[in-house]
């Protein structure tokens, strides 16, 4: 099919968030019509919301609501109010099919290609030039773009307070970006947990030059910094240093590495033509009832694996603690923590974004790119059913406290940055 050159990169990406994502372009659009409203209604009053000014001739009164329908669904706005006279945004709701237009455009730009905050207090600013839309300074315009900034960083630095967070899923993800006349590759490290409520949600995210234990330590510390606790199980890849950055900052954490990961690993081990016969084998440990018999049938492949397969046998038995740490939690959830599958969905969601962008033009822009993704999914998340049963998450801490003998061995409780 011939690509259709009088469609413009915004109006691509637009289209396709507003067919894909309906609920995150009716957010961004949300933020941005209000943020331009507000700022016009500062301007009638002569002085900003709240500001104490000389040059003040009105006052702001509360807001009333107006429904405003656009092609991604109905969308709630918070029309401001002024105490003397009325305000009505007429370049908004009656020339409503330019202006959404208008909005869709620079939203797309700004929070979905990763642009700068320059670059958007530009696009804003012919936006408000378009939209006829007058009294605006040009510092309000430059504090509505970075609204779009300011949104991802509350959610990016909130208080994790909707803990204990059980089980933790982390991951890292390569992304390219322009610096020092360079293109480099950085790791966008993102953490997922289940709340005492059952329910996922994105911990953070964080943007690292490599992908080593120095970057996870600092991660880490910043998630406890703001407050995560409770932490039974962390499931990951084997990145490097992260072992030993979850003994340093996670107290009481054993690691679970991910199965789909470890068994590709290991079949390096041996010939192509084994490979099969090897997998299959490696699988039935995790099709075992109980945490005894998981155990035991570890034990009988690496024993079975010995005669042939030597290195492979080796392999697998020095990583036995990290690959059945899951079979000391109830058998119901685990395949949801045996592997770090969960956190593979999301990582593919987060891709199909950035590849859009492919070489991002700063660190902040990856951050308002993946951070607005983030967030959309754990509002999502909030409004699901939950991933993991109450009654399953109780039974999940009571048994690790019970426990007399830990089925992992101790994590390393110091790592220097």
């Amino acid at each position: 099919m011939a690509a259709d050159n009088s469609v413009t990169p915004e109006q691509w990406l637009a289209k396709q968030i507003e067919t894909d994502d309906p609920d995150l372009l009716r957010s961004m659009v949300k933020t941005m019509a209000e943020a331009l409203m507000s700022a016009e209604a500062d301007s009638l009053c002569g002085a900003g919301y709240g500001q104490r000014s000389e040059e003040r001739t009105n006052r702001r009164n509360g807001y009333r609501t107006r429904d405003w329908d656009t092609r991604a669904g109905s969308i709630a706005l918070a029309i401001p109010k002024l105490r003397s006279g009325s305000y009505f945004p007429d370049w908004l709701l009656e020339r409503r099919r330019r202006a959404e237009q208008a909005l869709i455009s620079v939203v797309a730009t700004s929070y979905l290609l990763g642009v700068s905050t320059r670059r958007v207090t530009r696009r804003v600013d012919k936006l408000i030039e378009q939209l006829g839309i007058k009294h605006i300074s040009k510092s309000q315009v430059s504090q509505m773009a970075k609204t779009l900034d300011a949104q991802v960083e509350a959610f990016r630095t909130r208080t994790l307070d909707a803990g204990p967070y059980t089980f933790v899923w982390l991951d890292a993800l390569t992304q390219k970006v322009r610096e020092g006349g360079r293109i480099i590759n950085v790791h966008v490290l993102v953490a997922t947990g289940v709340n005492a409520d059952g329910r996922r949600e994105i911990l953070g995210l964080e943007v690292t030059s490599a992908e080593d234990g120095a970057g996870w330590l600092a991660f880490l510390r910043g998630l406890v910094a703001r407050g995560l606790s409770g932490v039974q199980l962390v499931i990951s890849d084997c990145h490097a240093g992260l072992v030993a950055a979850i003994g340093a900052t996670v107290a009481g954490a054993s690691w679970q590495r991910c199965r789909s990961h470890y068994l590709r690993n290991l079949l390096t081990c041996v010939n192509k033509s084994a490979q099969p016969f090897v997998a299959t084998l490696v699988r039935t440990i995790f099709d075992q009832p109980d945490s005894a018999t998981v155990r035991a049938q570890h034990a009988w492949v690496v024993q079975t694996l010995e005669a042939k397969h030597p290195a492979a046998a080796e392999h697998l038995d020095a990583a036995r603690e990290d690959l059945i740490a899951f079979a000391a939690f109830p058998r119901e959830i685990w395949p949801q923590i045996w592997s770090n599958n969960p956190q593979e969905r999301l990582n593919k969601e987060i891709r199909r974004r950035t590849d859009v962008v492919g070489i991002f033009p700063d660190r902040p822009s990856i951050i308002r790119l993946v951070g607005a993704v983030l967030a959309e999914q754990t509002d999502e998340w909030v409004e699901a059913r939950r991933y993991m049963g109450l009654d399953i998450l109780a039974k999940a801490r009571v048994r690790l406290v019970a426990s007399d003998t830990p089925t992992q061995k101790p994590l390393p409780q110091t790592l220097t940055a």
